[in-house]
């Protein structure tokens, strides 16, 4: 080929190159997010699971029982047979919670940990929150002690054979009140450590204080005493500390309240007490700008060194092999932390999964763009209105407006029905049943592009009704020493296989196995959808609030979702499709099989005629379909 040639052909590549960048950037601006991969075919799945409590078949669950007592799970028990069943569920990462090392009433002085005294501690297993030494991992999950870091490894290594992406805590608006790390690595040192005391604030300290004030324990209310009232040499009701800190919610009393995070300080990211930033804010637009940009506009700033420990943290887990971040309270540290924190664990891992607690819906697009935040909780919006459907009092009418409020991120809002602060479905605070998180999960999972959680034992309809010691029955205990009896039965003496789960038990999970299974599997549910529970409601009898509709389709798929949220009525009717919608479909007149991706035991027909479209619906109660349209 003569040079002439070649240099055409070079240019011609060029163009259709950058032909085929313009379009996956288009594509990614259509979504509202930059960092959207144009090439995501499929949705996610995370479980998450309380790992201290996964594979502890002790079923005594005494009340403030000792790890003697009521046992605890460990690293190991998540074999590749036990690991392999999550991920056939349709998991496509586990979230570990309660991973880093955090305060515990158990005794390990003779490996050199320091015991933590029960006045700043949650319970007696311990708030996964309060870390103590965020280079090491929580010495109750392993079973040779001195070892426990190895045998994290050794999980992550027997997740990753099992097609899992492993997602750990990272909690940066407060840690321990006791943090003190043995496992620093060369050039760390501990949160505190080089703080000026004297001082209640300085950029480069760590905690804020109170000078000249020691810190008093909260004042114990409502019959509450540490530990039950279990005599402990530690439980005196005195913690030494001077000068005394802010305490982790924001409390700036020397004694916080026994409704504070009184077990956690919290840590200065170099925002005055007056709210001034001595930090350098993001410039005007940058949140259009992708974490490449972000890392280069952080590399030459000078930042306070709270932010650099966290940093450093972070890529500590990250070079181990750790896919992905939760993090806890993500709101009360500055959007710009976030952007420098999570733009340097991009660099290192574009793929990482990093998922954060906002509850204001008014900073989501901040952190999402500006932090770079790939997933937060959609809880204040879709799961807060899930949860009064089901319960009975809520209607469908208003989930619809939430999905289209967050069209342009909707991708990056997380849904889920339990996770380890919120009610268990089965639970008489919540649902009272199981059955009825059917179609809120089908709804959850299948009206959006973004992940979906669920929360072990959720798959089995735990009723989290333990009353261990600290925690609250109707949510399984993540302070206390116990087991969780569905999960137990499931376990079957460490066999993973179901072998003592009720027939109820059984058929719940293999319904979510079913749902998931489809949901990571469905380019549809990857691609658009449209709201048809309006229409319907206002043109279709028998149609009414306690049933919900959406289509979702791609260039290869189109399914109709229907779920009927009532506990007792049947209802029939033909659901009806708007004239705009038969047309982005491109149904031409006919008639087109529509069946059950679920169950596949229901069918109907769809009938497409002169600009009207519309199936026959005949649902149980509790019952949904995923019609897909041959």
């Amino acid at each position: 080929m003569n040079k002439k040639i070649c240099i055409i052909s070079f240019i011609v590549i060029a163009l259709l190159l950058s032909c085929k960048s313009e379009s996956k950037e288009m594509d990614i601006e259509r979504n509202g997010n930059k960092e959207i991969k144009s090439e995501m075919k499929k949705k996610e799945v995370v479980y998450q699971v309380f790992t201290r409590l996964f594979g502890n078949t002790n079923t005594t669950n005494k009340p403030w029982g000792t790890l003697e007592e009521n046992g605890v799970g460990k690293f190991n028990d998540f074999t590749d047979k036990a690991l392999q069943e999550i991920k056939d569920l349709g998991v496509t990462h586990i979230w570990y919670t309660g991973v880093p090392h955090h305060d515990v009433i158990t005794d390990y002085t003779k490996y050199g940990i320091s015991n933590d005294d029960p006045d700043i501690v949650k319970g007696r297993a311990g708030s996964p929150y309060a870390v103590k030494d965020y280079y090491n991992v929580n010495p109750d999950l392993a079973v040779n002690v001195e070892n426990r870091l190895q045998e994290f490894e050794a999980l992550l290594k027997r997740s990753h054979k099992a097609g899992l992406k492993v997602i750990i805590d990272i909690v940066p608006n407060h840690v321990a009140r006791n943090y003190q790390s043995l496992s620093n690595p060369k050039g760390a040192s501990d949160f505190g450590a080089e703080d000026d005391k004297t001082k209640t604030y300085e950029v480069n300290n760590n905690f804020y204080y109170n000078p000249g004030e020691s810190f008093k324990v909260p004042e114990w209310k409502h019959d509450y005493q540490p530990l039950g009232g279990e005599n402990n040499p530690l439980a005196d009701s005195r913690f030494d500390e001077v000068p005394a800190k802010w305490t982790g919610n924001g409390s700036r009393a020397s004694q916080p309240d026994i409704n504070d995070w009184y077990e956690t300080v919290k840590v200065n990211y170099g925002i005055s007490p007056d709210g001034k930033k001595d930090f350098d804010e993001l410039p005007e637009g940058f949140d259009n700008e992708n974490y490449k940009k972000h890392f280069g506009f952080w590399k030459d700033k000078t930042v306070p060194s709270s932010w650099v420990k966290f940093k450093d943290i972070a890529l500590y887990w990250t070079a181990k092999g750790v896919d992905g971040f939760r993090y806890d309270m993500a709101e009360m540290v500055p959007v710009e932390f976030w952007s420098y924190m999570n733009s340097h664990i991009k660099m290192k891992n574009p793929d990482a999964f990093l998922l954060a607690e906002v509850y204001n819906p008014s900073l989501y697009r901040d952190y999402i763009r500006k932090g770079k935040m790939d997933y937060l909780y959609d809880k204040v919006q879709l799961y807060d209105t899930l949860k009064h459907v089901m319960q009975g009092h809520g209607k469908t009418d208003n989930i619809p407006p939430i999905l289209d409020d967050l069209r342009d991120i909707e991708h990056n809002m997380l849904h889920f029905l339990e996770n380890h602060d919120e009610q268990r479905i089965a639970s008489n605070d919540f649902a009272g049943s199981a059955e009825k998180g059917k179609p809120a999960m089908v709804v959850s999972a299948t009206s959006s592009t973004a992940p979906t959680m669920i929360y072990f034992g959720q798959e089995f309809g735990e009723l989290g009704a333990e009353d261990l010691g600290f925690g609250d029955p109707t949510r399984t205990s993540i302070f206390d020493y116990g087991s969780v009896p569905s999960q137990v039965r499931w376990v079957n003496d460490k066999n993973f296989d179901g072998g003592q789960s009720t027939k109820e038990e059984k058929e719940l999970r293999d319904f979510y196995k079913r749902l998931l299974n489809f949901t990571i599997n469905s380019s549809a549910l990857a691609g658009n959808y449209q709201d048809i529970h309006t229409y319907n409601h206002q043109n279709t009898e028998w149609y009414n609030d306690k049933v919900l509709s959406f289509v979702r389709w791609s260039n290869d798929e189109q399914l109709i979702v229907i779920s009927n949220f009532n506990a007792e009525n049947i209802y029939g009717f033909e659901l009806q499709l708007p004239e705009d919608l038969i047309e982005k479909l491109k149904l031409q007149d006919g008639e087109y099989e529509v069946k059950d991706q679920l169950y596949n035991t229901y069918a109907s027909a769809l009938k497409v005629e002169n600009g009207k479209a519309s199936v026959r619906i005949d649902i149980k109660p509790l019952e949904s379909f995923i019609l897909k349209i041959k």
